[in-house]
């Protein structure tokens, strides 16, 4: 955020740019309009026009440059300005969870010499307000001199069009407290035209989504739906019970039925890349396996075969003895939970090992959705960065990515400490179950979201020796108006705040806590001030914690130099509390 005239004038000057066409042949530069601190510009695919989109002072000193004066314009090719769309204040009264008035998502209509198409709130952009449409569609077309013409309007807040040929458009629309999505099929040409509901659902079911549509790029750049007469292609993760399998489906937009045409094989994981052929004939895939490091493949679906067109090898032989299993179990109430448990290159059978636990909750709205599989044991292993992961060739077993659902909607919070205690004991207790955890030497960790769950359960159970939590937030009342998808205010639930900053319970976090932050870190719920006061608290009460901030680092590390000491701070933390503690 800029805080003073001198980061206007600093922003000013690395901001300001000179819109200019280039001959790539000659090299020949001609400048168009004036230098400005420019967030867009989008040529119309006719390649006559511009649209626009400048920030303008006075800059704020409330909100990013996301929410400073934005001017919309139309220019002909020649720079001049043709239609002034919109000129947005600055966007410091946005409602809670709500959107900016006026035009956003503004774009151009793929297929046309020069369309544009954009939503309006009319709720006031503010979520709470009891409407029957949320947004509204327009377009407006060259040479815009017209008034603009509603396209639709959404019951919901309008989350995107995927435009085809002949009129053909997917709109939909996204409910975000219930998770919910629904899409129809349209006739953009005749607005009047009754709107065919294609899809209502949860976006929460893994196991139901369809998948997303196969587009293909058109000579002049546009991304569209690829199209076989009726039929479009989806493309989709193939969430099951027994892991992810990813498929290729085509659609018939007349009667909406389906026809699967490939599913990855049950001992790989191999994903659509591309759809190479009009009909859906030959696809592009990345092909990998435990043993197999991905590669992409050709695959002719007609014939079943296909060709390798890459042969990258395995980068890191030494991690090729490392196994890793999808385990399932319950939680004490009954909700079903999952993760992928990664065992060291020289473990065996029967031996109990430290185990770091490494997570990130999620809310749902339902319990069914929070139980569902969104992973494969069939992907190769490898890893790079400050992974957690590294923990495997330091002697320990890592239960990766377990769920931690937070379930129950709007209100999930309400029971937020309970039901992450719940979680993590059930993981624990299926570890020690399996014979491969040492119920004495489990350490927890997380990164943002799951910084703030391992401070919690820290506070809050006696389950781990020590604890990691990087890039965190730990004090709730200093994201007042909502974090994550907690929608409510302090000011309408302080209670529950309370309960949930870990900051409040410092006194409580009696094991040892490795607290590691950038120190630019940018994102607005983990200022660096958050780690910084945990850490005084927690030592100030006679914990142990130690805090390690990583210069010109934001919310992930990047420096090999931020790296390598995360990883080392990382290690020798859970070899001092977790793999050598004292009984």
């Amino acid at each position: 955020m800029l805080e003073d005239p001198y980061d206007e004038a600093l922003f000013e000057h690395y901001m300001t740019s000179q819109p200019a066409f280039v001959d790539v042949a000659t090299g020949e530069r001609i400048d168009i309009g004036a230098a400005a601190v420019y967030r867009g510009l989008e040529p119309s695919p006719s390649g006559e026009y511009l649209l626009v989109e400048r920030l303008h002072e006075p800059w704020s000193y409330l909100v990013g440059y996301w929410g400073f004066p934005l001017s919309m314009e139309i220019w002909n090719d020649r720079g001049e300005l043709v239609r002034r769309l919109a000129d947005l204040p600055v966007a410091d009264d946005i409602p809670i969870r709500g959107v900016r008035t006026g035009p956003r998502s503004v774009s151009w209509r793929p297929l046309h010499p020069a369309t544009l198409v954009w939503a309006e709130a009319l709720d006031g952009g503010d979520p709470e307000r009891e409407v029957e449409h949320r947004d509204r569609v327009l377009t407006l077309s060259a040479p815009f001199s017209a008034d603009p013409v509603e396209l639709a309007r959404t019951g919901e807040r309008f989350a995107g069009i995927d435009w085809g040929e002949d009129g053909l458009a997917l709109l939909s629309d996204y409910d975000r407290s219930r998770r919910w999505r629904r899409t129809w099929v349209m006739d953009a040409d005749d607005p009047r035209a009754e709107k065919r509901l294609l899809w209502d659902r949860s976006t929460e079911d893994a196991y139901g989504d369809p998948g997303d549509p196969e587009l293909r790029t058109t000579p002049a750049g546009e991304r569209v739906l690829l199209q076989d007469g009726p039929w479009i292609f989806l493309a989709g993760d193939g969430a099951t019970p027994d892991g992810e399998r990813p498929f290729l489906d085509r659609l018939d937009l007349e009667t909406f039925e389906t026809e699967r045409l490939w599913r990855s094989e049950p001992d790989a994981f191999e994903v659509v890349v591309a759809v190479l052929d009009g009909d859906g004939g030959r696809i592009l895939t990345r092909r990998e396996s435990p043993t197999e490091p991905p590669n992409y493949h050709v695959r002719d679906l007609a014939s079943g075969e296909g060709l390798a067109v890459t042969g990258f090898t395995d980068p890191a032989p030494a991690l090729r003895g490392i196994s890793k299993e999808l385990v399932v179990y319950e939680r004490e109430d009954g909700v079903p939970l999952n993760g992928t448990l990664y065992l060291p290159a020289d473990y065996e059978e029967g031996q109990r090992l430290p185990v770091v636990i490494w997570a990130y909750p999620r809310e749902y709205v339902s319990a069914d959705a929070a139980g569902q599989v969104r992973s494969s044991d069939n992907r190769f292993t490898t890893f790079g960065g400050s992974s957690h992961l590294f923990f495997l060739t330091q002697g320990y077993a890592v239960f990766d990515g377990p769920s931690m659902p937070i379930i129950g909607g709007d209100t999930a919070n309400d029971t937020y400490v309970e039901q992450l205690v719940a979680s993590a004991r059930a993981a624990v207790d299926k570890l020690v179950e399996m014979g491969v955890g040492d119920r004495d030497r489990v350490g927890i960790g997380g990164h943002s979201y799951g910084a703030f769950m391992t401070a919690n359960l820290l506070a809050h159970c006696d389950l781990f020796r020590a604890g990691i939590a990087r890039s965190g937030a730990y004090n709730r009342t200093l994201t007042p108006f909502g974090f994550q998808n907690e929608r409510r205010t302090f000011w309408e639930a302080p209670e529950i705040y309370f309960a949930m900053s870990p900051f409040m319970h410092a006194e409580e976090v009696d094991e040892p806590l490795l607290m590691i932050h950038g120190a630019a870190d940018n994102n607005s719920g983990t200022f660096p001030i958050q780690s910084e006061r945990m850490f005084h608290a927690v030592n100030g009460l006679g914990g142990t914690a130690r805090l390690v901030m990583l210069p010109h680092e934001s919310h992930g590390y990047r420096a090999r130099e931020s790296v390598m000491h995360t990883l080392a701070e990382m290690i020798d933390w859970f070899d001092t509390y977790v793999k050598d503690a004292a009984p």
